[in-house]
């Protein structure tokens, strides 16, 4: 099965996360303009940035957790609709049946199944984040997240099965409880040469205590904690808010990469992020800033996390997470393509910032100290015939992407332009309504671009304009 996993803040003292999402986009460095050459013959176009057409599953689904099973992908969720583990099944990842059942009938002795979470809406009685995965043609095992009796704490359990639906019959006692760090939630499976590995969240963030993201290793059975117990990351940059969660790790190539949701919930502020290390134990360094945001998604996305990945039928690996619906009122499910740079993911159809401070620029010049900027500094003074801002792109397929360019146009003459050059050949003009200066907004436009590398250059238009920086999606 995918490593996988997925949750969210929880308790009150998570709801006063109060919570702005800063750095809402990747950035990256960029390079050297490229000599300007005629136009280019049309090329047909191919979609390849498009993203989905809005969510794979269109209801409450929070938190999904994805296992493959023969041809069938199995999905699981939080508990909603009066069942503590809803599940659906899938031959492609895209068109989901959300099955009848409940996966997990009853709770194992140590769960109170009344106690209500608030914060989770109605319904929500604490069972959350399940992870499923095969020990043998018909032996699975859940991690389950429900509300322990005695401490009073949101603690993990376990349950087995001899098919993926279900029914999954609890164990009497929970298999991770830390009432004195917050409690235990967010479990998450990770296979490597034979040995299981549980990760998990102390819920730390009910109680004014650091949330850590912990890895052990359990038996082979999935029903016992074994070894040492090792801390990942804990909650260190501003855009996390007060947590880290729901944990996922997966390997691409030599690296271990340990994805990870932060911030509240509960609103357009919940993101999925991620760290690499060598080293299963690490040390774990951070990316430093999200992967997947609402922002990032332009606003069609709302709160992405609860992420799983996993391989898809055509052998490409996917990323699988929820949002919420536009009225906040359920989060649904999304699949997108998960493409690598290295060690680094490229979520499909999320933008990747690129700083103009970063970029080649001649005959221009970087402004510091910037209100409203979204790193603080601008490029101006494109104001000449030879100037140009170069950025250099990558992206990892060919085909059509959105470029969105943040800008400022003051010029008393009202709209201005820039010309643009993509790959050395001249592709029209980047046009800017009259905003004032240091008024920040975003036009778009297509472009097309080639897998790897390109570079993308704007030149002096019409009067004046200056750039804060680019997003490609």
């Amino acid at each position: 099965m995918s490593p996988s996993r997925a949750h969210r803040g929880r308790l009150a003292a998570a709801i006063t996360a109060a919570l702005t999402l800063t750095a809402g986009l990747l950035t990256a460095s960029v390079a050297e303009a490229a000599p300007i050459t005629p136009p280019a013959q049309p090329v047909q176009a191919v979609p390849a940035a498009a993203p989905a057409a809005g969510p794979v599953i269109d209801e409450n689904f929070a938190d999904p957790d994805v296992m493959k099973v023969g041809r069938t992908y199995y999905a699981y969720a939080t508990n909603s609709d009066g069942r503590h583990i809803k599940w659906a099944t899938s031959t492609d990842l895209t068109q989901w049946t959300v099955q009848a059942g409940d996966a997990l009938p009853t709770l194992g002795a140590w769960a109170d199944p009344d106690w209500t979470f608030p914060a989770g809406g109605a319904g929500d009685h604490g069972v959350w984040a399940p992870e499923v995965f095969a020990t043998g043609p018909k032996s699975f095992v859940m991690w389950y997240v429900a509300h322990d009796r005695a401490s009073g704490k949101q603690c993990i359990g376990a349950a087995t099965a001899t098919a993926p639906g279900g029914p999954f019959v609890p164990r009497d006692t929970a298999l991770v409880c830390t009432p004195e760090t917050g409690g235990a939630i967010d479990a998450s499976s990770y296979l490597e040469n034979g040995r299981r590995y549980i990760l998990w969240k102390n819920d730390g963030n009910c109680c004014a205590q650091d949330t850590w993201i912990h890895l052990q290793q359990v038996s082979s059975d999935g029903l016992r904690r074994v070894g040492a117990e090792t801390q990942l990351i804990k909650q260190n940059k501003p855009f996390e808010g007060i947590l880290v969660e729901a944990p996922t790790l997966w390997k691409h190539g030599t690296t271990y990469v340990l994805f990870y949701s932060a911030n509240f919930f509960g609103n357009g502020s919940y993101l999925s992020s991620y760290a690499t290390s060598t080293s299963l134990r690490g040390p774990y360094t951070k990316s430093e800033v999200p992967l997947m945001t609402t922002d990032a998604f332009a606003g069609a996305v709302r709160g992405p996390g609860g992420q799983d990945i996993v391989v898809g039928p055509d052998g490409q690996d996917r990323i699988i997470f929820h949002g919420w619906d536009p009225s906040f009122t359920y989060r649904a499910v999304y699949e997108r393509r998960l493409d690598w740079r290295g060690s680094r993911p490229i979520v499909q159809g999320a933008k990747i910032r690129y700083e103009a401070e970063d970029a080649d620029f001649t005959r221009a010049n970087a402004r510091y100290a910037v209100g409203g900027a979204s790193n603080g500094v601008v490029v101006g003074g494109i104001d000449f015939a030879d100037s140009r801002v170069t950025f250099r792109v990558f992206v990892p397929r060919a085909g059509t992407y959105r470029l969105f360019t943040r800008f400022a146009n003051g010029s008393d003459a009202g709209a201005a332009s820039h010309t643009l050059v993509v790959n050395g050949a001249a592709d029209g003009t980047v046009d800017y309504p009259r905003t004032g200066w240091d008024n920040w907004q975003v036009v778009e436009r297509d472009v097309t671009l080639k897998a790897g590398t390109n570079t993308i250059s704007y030149g002096k238009g019409l009067n004046y304009a200056e750039l804060d920086a680019i997003d490609v999606a």
